[in-house]
């Protein structure tokens, strides 16, 4: 088998077993791997609850892992959410997807409960448990240190160990598996840290072919204005977005109360930089170095962490954003999350937190003590539990990023029909509606953008499941994409065979939502953003949602999706025609 391996790892932390089986080669081809391999092989157990101890928490690479491929070294790791109780998938890249696929390994299925703290060493053919307690309630920082010499190392901090419904797996490279608190449910399993060392090679079907379709993705990348031109992620990382959210008038502030910031310009790329000697940095054996890192080799914020521990907070010290990013990585804490939950806490009490107290509150959060006992349930459950439930700016129980939705109707669609719950990356529409120039006057249309969220849906969800970064496709298309994946596994696969494969995805997660409850009210925005403007000024007015318009937007992306007016399916048996 050219691309993938054929092979799974499932262990039963329950029993202390770890075994190797065979992945049958139709799934692989229908779902191709990453977040469409985990999120299939969550059919028998997707109505298990989050903690439930025989609930899987699947680690899934894909099929151009290991090759040449650019941003191909990620996986996904896929379960149930804690925080939501949605079908869950976070992406994140490093060298220990590409040292997994190393191992033989398509996919790492974990199931049980161990009775003390455990890691799992995974090392080509062999695969053991070790005892952990030494590493319990260490931070990641610590316990990575404390493992490398065995690999790459995928580690939860103390947020994970006490289940805070927003705790991450952490990467020892610095990148996170950030959102809905996957992190918790490793918590919850006793699992401390993976580590894996493979030194396997992935083979190509046609490497000639292979190469020349390498070529035409490396020219794409160049030439995007996105990547390496004047907006300037290669140079600055995603903070770059700072100014440009600043001169479209849509970066959350004050718990999305407004949409402008003035002090903005204290966190941008530039001033990043300058302060902090910001330098390239980035995923392995990725050609676009997004990321960056200070000078002592510190991993720094992105766009939506400096944002929402900066505007969304009524912070404009760097300096106090930086260091909470630090904070959070070392805890396990998404930092989206918890700044919003800050945010959301700090309106209902009358006062955002000061600069100077948020280090305090992210550590009482990450321990479950004194105000971080509420904290650590995230922004919905805060915002109830403190008699102001509107407060919560959630979709679905996931706090929104840092696009408000009031500068860009596709967006605002995009957010509730996302399965995972209030989520950019999804159909990620921000090419269309913010980044081309000049400013695209449709941002504040909702005319022909349940299609376009559909048809984005279906492609991201192919892309997941590649695995490659979304990044990838401001320059590249699934024209080049499907190119390199036939070239690996020898199976011709065209855009619209990836989109259909996307789209089964997409319904088989919606599907599992609705068997566990979901609806249409659960596609819906909070109500500020139908009866508050942002900050309009400069030319540009920042007006409430149109209500009406949204439902008729929405009603129409349900028609396009084949799903009933209200969201919901017209088949029972949805499941039983997919592979």
């Amino acid at each position: 088998m050219h691309g993938w391996t054929g092979r799974m790892l499932h262990v039963d932390l329950g029993r202390g077993i770890c075994r190797r089986d065979e992945i049958p080669e139709e799934l692989l081809r229908a779902y191709l791997g990453g977040r469409g391999l985990g999120v299939r092989m969550m059919r028998e157990f997707f109505r298990l609850d989050p903690f439930d101890p025989e609930i899987p928490l699947i680690f899934a690479v894909g099929p151009l892992c290991g090759t040449p491929a650019p941003t191909s070294a990620r996986l996904s790791v896929v379960t149930r959410s804690p925080l939501t109780g949605t079908i869950y998938d976070c992406s994140a890249g490093g060298r220990f997807a590409w040292r997994m696929k190393a191992s033989g390994i398509d996919l790492l299925v974990i199931t049980g409960q161990s009775a003390q703290p455990v890691r799992l060493e995974i090392a080509d053919d062999r695969a053991e448990l070790h005892p952990a307690g030494e590493l319990w309630g260490k931070g990641v920082r610590e316990s990575v240190a404390a493992l490398k010499e065995c690999g790459s190392v995928a580690a939860i901090g103390p947020a994970g160990e006490n289940g805070v419904l927003f705790a991450n797996i952490m990467m020892g490279e610095g990148n996170s598996v950030g959102r809905g608190g996957l992190g918790a449910v490793m918590g919850k399993k006793r699992l401390k840290a993976i580590t894996v060392n493979g030194t396997g090679k992935t083979t190509l079907a046609d490497p000639e072919r292979f190469d020349a379709a390498r070529g035409d993705v490396l020219r794409l990348f160049r030439a995007s204005p996105v990547l390496f031109g004047e907006l300037g992620i290669g140079e600055y990382g995603t903070p770059a977005l700072v100014d440009l959210m600043a001169q479209r008038r849509m970066a959350p502030t004050r718990n999305f109360t407004g949409t402008f910031f003035p002090e903005a310009g204290n966190y941008s790329g530039p001033a990043i930089r300058a302060a902090c000697g910001a330098k390239k940095d980035g995923c392995y054996g990725c050609p676009i170095q997004c990321k960056k890192s200070s000078d002592q080799g510190e991993p720094l914020p992105e766009y939506e962490t400096v944002n929402h521990f900066g505007a969304l907070n009524d912070i404009s010290d760097l300096h106090a954003i930086v260091k909470a990013n630090s904070l959070c990585n070392d805890l396990g804490m998404d930092t989206i999350s918890a700044a919003a939950t800050l945010a959301a806490f700090g309106e209902a009490l009358g006062r955002f937190p000061r600069a100077e107290e948020v280090e305090g509150l992210l550590e009482r959060t990450a321990l479950v003590q004194g105000e971080g006992t509420l904290l650590a349930k995230g922004s919905l459950r805060v915002a109830r539990e403190l008699g102001h439930p509107e407060l919560s700016m959630t979709v679905k129980g996931l706090e929104l990023p840092a696009y408000d939705p009031r500068g860009a109707y596709g967006m605002a669609l995009a957010y509730v029909t996302s399965n995972r719950g209030g989520c950019h990356l999804r159909a990620y529409p921000i090419s269309h509606e913010i980044l081309r120039k000049p400013v695209p006057t449709d941002r504040f249309s909702f005319s022909g953008k349940a299609r376009i969220i559909k048809i984005a849906e279906d492609v991201n969800a192919a892309v997941d499941s590649l695995v490659a970064c979304k990044f990838a496709f401001f320059g590249a298309t699934l024209e080049e994409y499907g190119e390199l994946l036939s070239a690996a596994t020898g199976i011709e696969y065209t855009p619209e065979t990836l989109k259909s494969i996307g789209e089964r995805i997409c319904l088989t997660e919606r599907f599992y939502n609705c068997e566990n409850g979901f609806s249409m009210a659960d596609d819906l925005l909070p109500e500020r953003f139908f009866s508050e403007p942002g900050s309009s000024g400069e030319g540009i007015d920042i007006p409430p949602i149109d209500r009406a318009r949204f439902e008729e937007e929405r009603r129409k992306y349900y028609r396009i999706r084949g799903l009933n007016d209200d969201g919901s399916f017209p088949d029972a048996n949805f499941l039983e025609r997919c592979p």
